[in-house]
């Protein structure tokens, strides 16, 4: 039986709408509205789609969004001092810098600049932290969408075996720890793991993050697995492809589109991220988007 579609954006949907009503009631107790301000550095065309995509669904979600565009000769510690004096503004509840960052800037050190408080891609080193020794955090949003789809689909991992291909922090690392605080089994390989196809076999669960198209076999998928395709890679033909081949959806339960699926996600945690960190700044709990 071929696998159902998750829809990224009707859940991504239902998340924006639960942050916009979370914004509404912050506003009004708080006399402001939650403040989201985006760092963009260089001219990478991709990072300008997507920063515009952030922006735009910021503020229709009732957060008050904005992009700083810095040239791409800025140097590393202007970035930072930028970053620096964001986190000291009391109307700034999120901190977004956009990676990549041009050559000759450590995206390192300018992520370890902003408020762990305040960052919102859940990147920084205490928020790792955090992730990793499970205490509450801010958590990196294409893994919390990751969760929440299943979530969505009523797939509950605990005891079941979850395979995550890659080991990226900004997704594979991440997205593993999130499994195992919910009690899955979890394995960690990547694209030079040997035997790749028993691993993939043996997954009830699997989430794959590598951006090499195709690199999982649609006979590789264990039937009634659920598949996140998390890879993005734009073909020569201008077609996005993910990093398992779309005859996977033969054997899998459930399994994301590319594009479709884990990415309308990424944009959605982001604005529940600043809302958690708006709630927890003015001292309110915050609610669940």
């Amino acid at each position: 039986m071929p696998a159902r579609w998750i829809d990224g954006r009707e859940v991504a949907a239902c998340v924006r709408r639960a942050v916009g009503a979370a914004a509404a009631r912050f506003s009004e107790r708080t006399g402001r509205a939650p403040g989201l301000e985006v760092v963009l550095v260089g001219d990478d065309p991709a990072s300008h789609l997507y920063v515009r995509n952030k922006e735009r669904a910021a503020v229709e979600c009732g957060i008050r969004g904005h992009v700083h565009r810095l040239a791409a000769t800025s140097t590393q510690d202007e970035v930072r001092t930028l970053v620096a004096r964001l986190g000291e503004r009391d109307d700034v509840d999120g901190i977004l810098v956009q990676l990549p960052l041009p050559s000759g800037i450590d995206a390192r050190a300018v992520l370890d600049a902003i408020d762990p408080e305040r960052d919102v891609d859940g990147l920084h080193p205490v928020n790792a932290g955090r992730l990793a020794s499970g205490r509450p955090g801010l958590r990196p949003c294409t893994p919390a969408g990751c969760m929440r789809l299943l979530d969505a689909v009523g797939f509950d991992v605990r005891g079941r075996h979850a395979l995550v291909v890659g080991r990226s922090a900004l997704v594979g690392k991440p997205v593993a720890l999130m499994l195992l605080e919910r009690d899955a089994t979890v394995t960690i390989a990547h694209s030079r793991s040997t035997d790749l196809e028993s691993l993939c076999k043996r997954a009830d669960v699997l989430v794959v993050a590598v951006g090499r198209p195709g690199l999982v076999r649609g006979s590789w998928i264990r039937p009634g697995a659920v598949v996140l395709d998390v890879g993005t890679t734009r073909g020569a033909d201008g077609k996005l492809r993910g990093d398992v081949d779309p005859s996977a959806a033969e054997h899998a339960a459930w399994m994301t589109p590319v594009p479709g699926g884990v990415g309308p996600m990424t944009v959605a945690m982001l604005l529940a991220n600043t809302i958690e960190a708006a709630y927890r700044r003015a001292g309110l709990e915050p609610p669940t988007c």
